[in-house]
């Protein structure tokens, strides 16, 4: 049997695919063209399987091959397959009918690609732009383009499992991320810090599971995965068009067909609603865009779903508007990670208000200081908070300092196994158990109760509550003197050897 086709495979197909969009385009524009690509080819093939296996079992009868394919995942219209564009590769109008195909496949599937919203997911990709050079250097791009994927054998006879192509979009966003920087980086959350948020809010089976900054979803799926079994409900809200296509795609290409990915401002207009209410959520995670300016406050003040009785943010830092949406999203037992800057712990002001609020109201759990430069584009450090609306330890916010606790890398730091392992062991113990307040761990992790809090005035920052202070070692005075004159007498001895030499030399 032929080898399967495994992530290194596909990553290394892709990645070459970038060399054709090299210096023609802005990194952050060519990956939409080739994860558009890779998701064409992928329900081609994976439709032309099936056409195979239904032409086998109804022996060639047309009409019924037709019926049974109508049933499938996605439908794939003639002018859609990708070996049919790959056929007319060299038509100098293949930039138009690349165009027309994703158009036709969005007909097609106009439930599944359409968005409730009458939005389509294509709509913010042209592959016959002028960005794309010259028509003679745009028709040799894609074709090249087409070149490159057309070797890769995406059904899933051929790979060597299920997540591989969603791993290979990872592996490219990811790589984007650090190619352009910050750009990327507000949709991209690092690959560490995904999975140490997903393990601290381990939904249970049936959960349903909502991001409400979605951006290419990879926070999201890795929540669901947590469940450890395929029970459980994805929805995901992105104010990006472009991003929200690509999370789109992401969900069918790691195989969540029923998750709900809508686009919009989740705080000018959420799109997950009840009635006239706002769903209600299991799980919430979400990194949103930090102390985002012009978040819309003017226009909130007066909020449809009551978001901000606690008060409104300033209308400079969205950081409180993003979790006062994430905790009225929440339903009665519900629990939310949020990652966020280090001020949102101690700013004073309405910012203090609020916090001091929710506090009161007890919906803090923990609080997680993160190393220094774990994030594309960024190197301030940033924290995650977990809120809780069924705590164990009632009236106590655990505070973990693993802001050491990191492997160095070349343009980020990363979180390593042991280091998101020691973070998730300390937590899980303060989330199923009774604890006492106090230290926990020297240096690492500490209880405060309210009355704690409340002396602090609020203020979360962590360093008051985790101790970290390193005591300098004592300085042997006597031992100083003496390696100074030992020094010194070493000094003079060169000195008398160089004024040897110098009269020597006659200098």
């Amino acid at each position: 049997m032929a080898n399967k086709i495994t992530q290194k495979d596909i990553n290394n197909t892709v990645w070459k695919a970038c060399d054709t969009f090299r210096g023609t385009i802005d990194p952050s524009q060519y990956k939409d063209y080739i994860l558009t690509m890779l998701f064409l080819k992928y329900v081609t093939d994976v439709y032309n399987e099936k056409k195979e296996e239904y032409i086998k079992k109804y022996n060639g009868n047309e009409e019924r091959v037709k019926r049974a394919l109508s049933r499938e995942r996605f439908i794939v219209p003639d002018e859609s397959n990708f070996f049919y564009l790959y056929e007319h590769r060299n038509n100098p109008k293949i930039g138009e009918m690349i165009n027309h195909a994703l158009a036709e496949l969005e007909e097609a599937n106009r439930e599944k690609l359409g968005g409730q919203d009458g939005s389509n997911i294509f709509r913010n990709i042209d592959f016959n732009s002028s960005n794309l050079g010259d028509e003679k250097g745009k028709v040799a791009r894609l074709r090249n383009l087409l070149n490159d994927f057309y070797p890769l054998k995406l059904s899933s006879d051929n790979l060597e499992n299920n997540d591989v192509i969603g791993g290979a979009y990872e592996f490219l966003i990811a790589n984007f991320a650090s190619d352009s920087g910050k750009k990327a980086g507000e949709f991209f959350t690092p690959a560490e810090v995904s999975t140490l948020l997903a393990k601290l809010t381990k939904s249970k089976p049936g959960s349903r599971i909502y991001d409400p900054t979605c951006g290419s979803g990879s926070l999201l799926i890795k929540a669901g995965r947590e469940v450890g079994d395929n029970n459980f409900s994805l929805y995901g809200q992105e104010a990006n068009g472009s991003t929200w296509a690509l999370a789109v795609m992401n969900m069918y290409l790691h195989g969540y067909d029923s998750a709900v990915i809508r686009w919009g401002d989740t705080l000018r207009n959420p799109k997950h609603k009840e009635g006239d209410s706002l769903m209600l959520f299991d799980t919430v995670v979400a990194n949103p865009p930090f102390s985002l300016d012009k978040w819309g406050a003017e226009e909130l003040g007066s909020d449809t779903y009551n978001r901000f009785h606690r008060g409104l943010p300033p209308k400079s830092k969205g950081d409180w508007a993003f979790i006062s949406h994430i905790i009225e999203s929440l339903n009665a037992s519900g629990k939310a990670g949020v990652v966020v800057p280090h001020g949102v712990l101690f700013r004073g002001a309405s910012e203090g208000k609020i916090r001091q609020q929710v506090l009161e109201e007890d919906l803090f759990e923990a609080v997680i200081g993160l190393p220094a430069n774990l994030f594309f584009g960024t190197g301030i450090p940033a924290a995650i908070i977990i809120f809780n609306k069924q705590k164990v330890n009632k009236g106590k916010v655990l505070f973990i300092d693993a802001s050491k606790d990191f492997v160095p890398g070349k343009n980020q730091n990363i979180l390593g196994p042991e280091h998101i392992k020691h973070i998730v062991d300390v937590f899980t113990q303060f989330h199923d158990e009774e604890m006492n307040a106090g230290v926990v761990e020297d240096k690492f992790a500490y209880i405060a109760d309210m009355a704690e809090i409340r002396e602090n005035d609020y203020n979360l920052n962590i360093p008051r509550y985790v101790d970290t202070f390193e005591e300098e070692p004592e300085v042997d005075i006597k031992a100083v003197q003496t390696e100074i004159s030992n020094l010194k007498q070493q000094l003079a001895e060169v000195e008398a050897k160089m004024e040897v030499y110098l009269k020597e030399l006659g200098v």
